[in-house]
């Protein structure tokens, strides 16, 4: 083997075409696979994942085909599984309420006697059991319009595309990921992971925007107000009626006691999941075709590159502010701060396309998709590029870019600080 600069040269011990690969990344042969996954896949912990991710390898190649077809059939209307899931939503929240009429009848009716007890008990109940509504957590780092009018701006032109109604509240984080979901009853919270923001061009921005935002508009039954707030109300009891580790006499009895409704409430979130799978993977797909529409084809599918490659994005984040707490001493600076997105940004930059390529082939390998409840990343960006290629319909000049640079900066840096300050962990 000889090296030149960061460049390996060398012949392929299996089909022995020559391999010529970045000496940071693993070295592997495009002809014929050689190495092109050295680790292998990890084994998911836990029954309700393996089974998601099971179905998404199943079922996504077979959706992929339907929405291929061009049939608006596939692409919009309620499915008879998303009915049923509604069904059973409004079944769990029709023994919510039940719970708590019979706790409020027992309660009046024998006031200042026995029968508060059992009054009490049916209220609590139905009280564990009641639809979650979200919430802004208390730590949030939230931008109001105020704070970043461009960026609000560019939101609102992509929601107006995506024919949905914009955001109401903008938060960053450390996450490398962005999501959408509803506050309350009508409130729309959009969250942006500046660590996957950093990496993607402006154009890559907009087609993520309008990923986000794509969800909105294409019925996606899963997160919905009726089927999510029962969604997390069964998890919640399944939470509550966990069995006892390691019991005593008694609490093997209560374990025993609890196996009855677990399973019960384990079987209906278990329906409820495979209910609202298929719904769930075709928003996906929908959004991402807003995000074509938005940034257009080469920026949504660029976009795809980079959720191939955000394991390198947080390998790369924990290197980076680890080094520099510890050069720091546990003093974190503004150049420390600044220069940590920069280092982050430099290295995406320059993952040569061979790596690209490699990851794309052990997500194919695998079925690599952003969680258990995502199709195929692969998939996704297959259909893309199946599709007729679309230009951008919103555009980022650069003078736009800069001027919602300019609003991110603090936040940018207050970020970055803590994560030099706190330390990232593996």
């Amino acid at each position: 083997m000889r090296a030149a600069g960061e460049q390996t040269v060398q012949p392929c011990p299996q089909c022995g075409v020559e391999i010529r690969a970045d000496r940071r990344f693993t070295v592997w042969c495009a002809a014929c696979d050689w190495n092109v996954d050295p680790q292998g896949a990890d084994e998911e912990k836990g029954g309700l994942g393996r089974l998601r991710r099971r179905l998404a390898q199943r079922h996504g190649e077979r959706l992929v085909t339907d929405l291929s077809t061009g049939d608006e059939r596939h692409w919009n209307g309620r499915t008879a599984a998303g009915v049923l899931a509604y069904a059973i939503a409004l079944m769990v929240h029709g023994v919510t309420a039940a719970l708590a009429g019979g706790g409020i009848w027992f309660l009046v009716g024998g006031w200042g006697g026995i029968g508060m007890v059992p009054g009490l008990l049916l209220l609590a109940l139905a009280w564990t059991l009641r639809p979650r509504l979200n919430r802004l957590p208390g730590h949030a780092r939230v931008l109001s319009r105020d704070d970043a009018p461009e960026l609000y701006a560019l939101i609102d032109e992509v929601a107006a595309l995506s024919g949905t109604r914009s955001v109401d509240i903008v938060v960053v984080d450390a996450q490398a990921n962005a999501s959408v979901t509803h506050l309350g009853l009508r409130r729309r919270l959009l969250t942006l992971g500046l660590p996957l923001w950093e990496v993607l061009t402006p154009q890559q921005r907009i087609a993520l925007l309008g990923h986000e935002l794509g969800h909105f508009t294409n019925g996606d039954t899963r997160h919905g107000m009726v089927v999510g707030t029962a969604y997390r109300s069964l998890t919640t009891w399944h939470y509550y009626l966990s069995p006892i580790q390691e019991p005593t006499l008694v609490e093997a009895l209560v374990n025993l006691v609890y196996l009855v409704p677990r399973s019960l409430i384990g079987s209906l979130v278990l329906l409820l999941d495979l209910l609202t799978s298929s719904s769930a993977r075709r928003s996906e797909y929908l959004a991402d075709a807003a995000a074509a529409r938005a940034g257009s084809t080469e920026a949504a599918v660029g976009l795809m590159d980079r959720l191939h490659v955000t394991e390198s994005v947080e390998t790369t984040l924990y290197r980076e502010a680890n080094g520099r707490r510890m050069r720091g001493s546990g003093r974190t600076t503004s150049d420390d701060a600044e220069g940590l997105w920069e280092a982050l940004t430099d290295h995406m930059d320059s993952v040569p396309e061979s790596e690209v390529e490699r990851q794309r082939r052990v997500g194919a390998r695998r079925g690599h998709s952003v969680d258990a409840t995502h199709p195929p990343t692969h998939l996704r960006r297959g259909l893309l590029l199946d599709s007729p290629s679309l230009p951008a319909s919103v555009k980022a000049d650069a003078e736009r870019a800069r001027r919602i640079a300019a609003e991110l900066s603090g936040p940018r840096a207050d970020v970055a600080r803590e994560l030099v300050r706190d330390g990232i962990e593996a």
